[in-house]
């Protein structure tokens, strides 16, 4: 039995695809089974959350395996980014060792580190150091930005290019190697498969290309057939008009400050898709994918 979290998630709901083709017997811990859509009846539910964590335990008995995916960008009415992503996974770590799971799987990202600008970078390191630190076997993944064709972002970033120009954030000069979601699930059922080696394993999950910001967006703009103008806003704007947003309007606002500020820093690997073709992946890029190139 596997347990995933984040099910609904970018890559969790593509995971969870593979995974039921491959066969695999999954548990879902989620707050609404409805966002599971037609896969709920083809999957066992244990209700709860990140903020929950006693339904950790029941979640996880006669669990060999747990994909830990769930995580927040922006804080929510019942934690923090620091609680949700950080503490969070401390104690889901604590409960799958209680219950003698056998190995833990942790989605990190590329950077983080206990001293990073952002929040989330930073609740992501000490969730690393945690899993890391466990007695059980544990497979940790640090992608660059994920996509895929209709997600939040990507659908954010088609609204806007309604307008006359095409508002970037900051500079739009970070870089990062863009992986789609259809690879990094690839990537997971591929390493999910390997028989027991080392105790504790880490991949870093990137495409096959390095683009800026500016970049991402301009390709954005060629896969919808629209030519706009870049027009790159000061970070000091950026940051005032969406922390005045998120006010204004609480959890419906369209993007939060902490959200914007993790396209202000990179996420690259020196190993580039090095990572990915070792589990037997080859990277798309990102143009192929939207079909602008």
């Amino acid at each position: 039995m596997l347990l995933l979290t984040g099910a609904t998630g970018l890559v969790g709901s593509t995971l969870l695809r593979h995974l039921l083709t491959e066969g695999t017997e999954v548990r879902c811990l989620v707050r609404d089974p409805r966002r599971l859509g037609a896969q709920r009846v083809r999957v066992q539910i244990a209700l709860g959350d990140l903020a929950d964590p006693p339904s950790f335990r029941n979640a996880m008995r006669g669990v060999q395996t747990v994909v830990h995916l769930a995580a927040a960008v922006r804080d929510q009415p019942r934690g923090s980014i620091e609680e949700l992503d950080g503490i969070a996974t401390w104690r889901m770590v604590e409960a799958a060792e209680r219950q003698g799971v056998e190995r833990f799987v942790f989605f990190s990202a590329l950077g983080a580190s206990t001293h990073h600008r952002t929040r989330c970078l930073r609740a992501k390191a000490v969730a690393e150091k945690a899993v890391r630190e466990a007695s059980l076997r544990s497979t940790v993944f640090a992608p660059s930005i994920v996509y895929a064709p209709g997600d939040p972002w990507l659908t954010l970033l088609e609204r806007l290019s309604l307008l006359p120009l095409m508002p970037v954030s900051g500079r739009g000069r970070a870089l990062y190697q863009p992986i789609w979601a259809e690879d990094v699930a690839d990537c997971v059922v591929a390493a999910l498969r390997q028989p027991g080696g080392e105790r504790h394993t880490r991949y870093e999950l990137a495409g096959p290309e390095t683009l800026s910001h500016n970049d991402m967006v301009r390709i954005l703009l060629e896969s919808s057939g629209r030519r706009r103008p870049l027009l790159n806003v000061p970070t000091p704007i950026v940051s005032r008009a969406l922390r005045l947003a998120e006010r204004m309007m609480g959890p419906r606002a369209p993007a939060t400050w902490d959200e914007a500020e993790l396209m202000e820093v990179s996420m690259t690997s020196p190993r580039g898709a090095a990572d990915a073709e070792r589990l037997g992946v080859s990277p798309q890029r990102m143009a192929a994918v939207l079909g602008s190139g």
